[in-house]
């Protein structure tokens, strides 16, 4: 084809004159080349045209309209899924871009005592909040919180930033606001915008603060751990959680079920006000078998005695004995129903409330006063544990409870070979107990008589095996968990041969001795070795003695009752075992037991006759004192627990104060005390109460204000 008949070609469609933009573009179209100009090639010389392949416009006009075709196609689809099909998803996602929820924290349940008077209560008080989204729209607002609460800012930016609290959940602020505080808020909205007040119920404590702290426990922000140990409990970030005590066992009923409340949220994430609140639900009521009473009177009783055996002298040591920490219970013995406990040093949970600096919960933490000494504390039972031994020969008849023995003062073991170590004992009075059976040896707390029935069980192997007392003392719960319904028991543990080597396996520094010998075994009869039992383990062992034999698990909790009144839970006795106390058993036993009270060369004669403003002949108590070995240059660990009336034993009541001296010096005036309080005020009959209150509706006038920790 020659060049001529390419420009004589007509122009053709506008499809085709795509093909061809120098016919447009070219100036000199029509005038030939000029000169010197050098023939170029161009897309029309390797390009073939419309008139030499006629399919190819068609081709590409499919091409390009089927292109479009699909893209409007592709469009229409996805208008017809989101408008028809998919159109509650999409309005889902619209409101979810604006309409954010907040979580309004759940009223707790009461927590009564057996008479039904509150040991813990709620009080609605009015709680300032301040969103974290509009903190960072408004930063001046932080500032005009500072200023009206003397509160740094530095403090509140820490609230604001704690990872507790999502973006558009209000961080509370103030826990407490006064009258004051309020009304300025409400007459100056424009200075806090994001600001928001809620009516919010917070613990309170009818019967004070300091009233049972640890048998109640208190209540703290959840934790990371907690939230993933409860995944299906409906707990959130912000959301409250019992972190001991009472507050802590039972928190499944007690916390309720938090509600609800629905923000409505600008493009810019400015709140634009509330949409919806869905309240929360109530919890449930724990009714305790606590006496609200005896539980203040034996609160007062251990911290007095305490305080004041720090400014006594041991007569033996001529030292203070420094008394680090003490606890007393009180049980039904016929039902395990625990009456009062009490811990020292201890708290007071109101501070829970009203704020609780880091360091002063620090203090609190190091010197122990978080510690629930009566279901924690491990001590040397020393001569309380006398019992247990004399039940064991007397169950095993391996002396007669009427033959008598000479308690010369020292006691050595025959055919011991090592000379003074190991082979001679010493009784606390150096010239001994005279002529003693079982009931004096337990009234005149007898070690010499011990000693011989430590070695009279070891030097008969053969015939009694080589636990014939731990396997008792495992029988009076002295080797297991009481499984009392309070979080992190501690166990009670009996010294033997497997113990020597669990002990020495675990720290081999601390006990570095793995046989037992002739003497561990004298040791251990009368409560000393590695032996260390817990309060309330040592209680629950005398209360199956007081009953007769039968063991139960102790009970903080009588029931759980709704917000409507109506009983969810009825918590009944739970026999935990038996032990054989036949009359020629328990008899020789109890007659001793009653002489440490009521015989004036009793250990305790001398301190009932003196504290007790009661008629022990007419209310019996028999009991057992205890001054149990420590380490080389510490005071013992002073006992005592009792039980009465003895001929239908209601009450047991034990007490312990660690390196506090002798029994009868520290620990049983406290247990004195406290039979006080009993027989002038007889502890009355679980009622359980409906139409429950939980929360008291007079709102705080004038209160400080108190930054939320």
């Amino acid at each position: 084809m020659s060049k001529g008949s390419w420009r004589q070609r007509p122009t053709g469609t506008w499809f085709s004159r795509l093909w061809r933009p120098w016919e447009t573009l070219n100036p000199f179209k029509g005038r030939g080349r000029r000169i010197n100009e050098t023939p170029g090639v161009g897309i029309r010389d390797i390009v073939n045209f419309p008139d030499e392949q006629n399919v190819r416009p068609e081709r590409r006009w499919y091409v390009i309209g089927g292109f479009f075709t699909l893209l409007l196609l592709i469009v229409i689809y996805r208008l017809f899924m989101l408008q028809i099909v998919e159109v509650k998803t999409s309005i889902d996602t619209v409101n979810a871009n604006s309409y954010q929820v907040s979580v309004i924290p759940a009223t707790r349940g009461l927590i009564l005592d057996r008479t039904g008077r509150p040991l813990v209560s709620n009080q609605v008080t009015v709680e300032v909040r301040l969103s974290r989204a509009e903190s960072y729209l408004h930063p001046s607002t932080i500032g005009a919180l500072a200023a009206l609460t003397g509160t740094k800012v530095q403090t509140i930016k820490s609230e604001l930033a704690s990872v507790q609290y999502g973006a558009f959940q209000p961080v509370p602020l103030i826990a407490i606001a006064n009258a004051s505080q309020l009304e300025f808020i409400k007459l100056h909205p424009d200075e806090f915008p994001g600001v928001s007040v809620l009516d919010v119920a917070v613990r309170s404590y009818p019967q004070g603060g300091d009233t049972g702290a640890q048998l109640l426990g208190y209540v703290g922000p959840i934790t990371g751990g907690e939230i993933a140990a409860h995944p299906y409990d409906g707990y959130h970030q912000n959301s409250l959680y019992g972190k001991t005590g009472v507050e802590n066992f039972y928190e499944h009923f007690l916390k309720g079920q938090d509600g609800v409340q629905t923000l409505k949220v600008s493009a810019q994430g400015k709140i634009l006000g509330t949409t919806h609140n869905k309240p929360g639900a109530v919890g449930d009521t724990v009714v305790l078998n606590v006496d609200s009473g005896l539980q203040k009177a034996l609160d007062e009783a251990l911290a007095t005695d305490i305080l004041t055996v720090r400014q006594s002298v041991d007569p033996v040591s001529g030292k203070r004995p420094p008394a680090m920490n003490g606890a007393a219970v009180v049980l039904d013995p016929n039902t395990g129903a625990v009456l009062a406990m009490s811990s020292y040093p201890s708290y007071n949970l109101q501070n829970f409330v009203t704020g609780l600096s880091n360091k002063q919960f620090k203090v609190l933490l190091n010197n122990g006063s978080f510690n629930n000494y009566a279901i924690q504390g491990d001590y040397t039972p020393g001569s309380t544990f006398k019992m247990i031994t004399a039940t064991a020969a007397l169950q095993k008849h391996i002396i007669s409870p009427n033959l008598y023995i000479n308690d010369t003062g020292v006691f050595k073991v025959p055919g011991c070979l090592q000379g003074g170590h190991g082979c001679l004992f010493h009784d606390d009075t150096p010239s001994g107990e005279g002529i003693v059976n079982m009931s004096l040896a337990l009234t005149k707390s007898s070690d010499y008589y011990f000693y011989n029935l430590g070695y009279l069980f070891w030097s008969q192997t053969k015939h009694y095996g080589e636990t014939p007392i731990q396997d008792v003392a495992a029988k009076y719960g002295l080797a297991s968990y009481t499984n009392i319904d309070l979080p992190n028991e501690n166990q009670s543990r009996v010294d033997s041969p497997a113990v020597r080597i669990t002990l020495h396996a675990q720290a081999p520094l601390a006990f570095p001795n793995t046989t037992w010998y002739t003497g561990d075994n004298v040791e251990m009869a009368f409560g000393q070795g590695s032996t260390a039992v817990t309060p309330i383990g040592m209680a629950t062992a005398y209360a199956t003695f007081a009953n007769g034999g039968t063991r139960y698990s102790p009970e903080v909790a009588a029931a759980v009752v709704g917000p409507h009144g109506e009983v969810i839970a009825r918590y009944l006795p739970r026999v935990a075992a038996h032990v054989s106390l036949p009359p020629s058993v328990r008899n020789p036993i109890l007659q001793g037991l009653l002489g440490v009270v009521n015989n004036p060369s009793g250990t305790a004669y001398g301190t009932f006759h003196s504290v007790a403003n009661f008629n022990l002949n007419n209310f019996l108590i028999a009991g057992k004192t205890g001054t149990a070995s420590n380490a080389p240059g510490l005071e013992p660990n002073s006992w005592f627990v009792g039980f009465g009336p003895v001929q239908h034993p209601k009450y047991v009541v034990l007490c312990v104060v660690a390196q506090g001296g002798y029994g009868a010096n520290a620990a049983a005036p406290v247990v004195a005390r406290a039979f006080n309080y009993l027989v002038a005020h007889p502890i009355k009959p679980v009622t359980l109460q409906r139409n429950l209150s939980v929360t008291t509706t007079t709102k705080p006038k004038g209160t400080p204000t108190t930054l939320k920790k």
